[in-house]
C-alpha cells in the first residue's frame, strides 16, 4: 500500500510538472500547429521517452552525482542553455519566412529526435525528477514498483503532449498560426532563448 500511494503521489507531481509551460510545450505546440498532427505526436512520444530516461536516471541515483560534482552540473546547464538559445534564435530568424504546409514533407523521425533532444537539454528536469523521487519514494522500493514507475511516467509525459498535439493540430489553431506566424514564432523563439539564458545564468551562480 505504501508503494502504491508513493506511485500515485509521484504521478500527480510529474503530471503538474509536465503541464507547466516550458521548452517542450512550446516546441510541441508550435510543431503541431505549423507542421502536422503526426509530427506533433512524434514529439509527444519523444517527451514520453525523455521522461522515462529521467526516471531511470533518478532511480539510479544520478542526482547524487550532480549534487556532489557541481562542475558537471554547471557544464550540463551551459550545454542545455546554449542549445535552447540556438533553437530560439533559429525560430526568431525564420519567423517571417512563409510556410506552405502542404508542400512541406512530414518527418516524424526528425520531429521525434528534435523533441527528445529538447526534453533532455534541461538538466534541471533531471534534478526535479530526482527530488520528487527522493521525497516520495518509500525507503525500500518493491521490485514491481521499479518497473511500473517508468511506464507511468511515459504515459503521463506522452499522454499530456499528445493532448497538446491533437488540440493544436486541428484546423482552427493551424489557421490561426499561419495568420500570426511571424509573431507566434518570435514569441516562441523569445521564450526558448530566455529559458536558455536562464540556464546559462544559473550555471554561473
Amino acid at each position: 500500500m505504501e508503494a502504491l500511494l508513493a506511485l500515485l503521489s509521484i504521478a500527480g507531481a510529474i503530471t503538474l510538472g509536465a503541464m507547466s509551460p516550458g521548452p517542450s510545450f512550446v516546441l510541441v505546440a508550435r510543431t503541431s500547429a505549423a507542421r502536422s498532427r503526426g509530427e506533433g505526436l512524434a514529439m509527444a512520444l519523444a517527451m514520453g521517452v525523455g521522461g522515462v530516461i529521467f526516471a531511470v536516471l533518478a532511480l539510479l541515483g544520478v542526482h547524487v552525482v550532480l549534487a556532489t560534482v557541481p562542475l558537471l552540473y554547471a557544464v550540463l546547464k551551459l550545454a542545455g542553455g546554449a542549445y535552447l538559445v540556438y533553437l530560439g534564435w533559429a525560430m526568431w530568424r525564420h519567423a517571417a519566412a512563409p510556410l506552405a504546409l502542404k508542400d512541406a514533407p512530414a518527418s516524424s523521425r526528425r520531429s521525434f529526435w528534435l523533441g527528445l533532444v529538447t526534453q533532455l537539454s534541461n538538466p534541471k528536469t533531471a534534478v526535479v525528477y530526482a527530488s520528487i523521487f527522493v521525497s516520495l519514494l518509500p525507503h525500500e522500493m518493491p521490485l514491481w514498483a521499479t518497473f511500473v514507475l517508468p511506464v507511468v511516467i511515459f504515459c503521463i509525459e506522452a499522454g499530456w503532449y499528445a493532448i497538446v498535439a491533437l488540440a493544436l493540430s486541428t484546423p482552427a489553431p493551424a489557421a490561426a498560426y499561419l495568420r500570426w506566424k511571424a509573431w507566434i514564432d518570435r514569441a516562441a523563439g523569445g521564450v526558448m532563448g530566455l529559458l536558455g539564458l536562464k540556464l546559462i545564468y544559473d550555471a554561473g551562480r
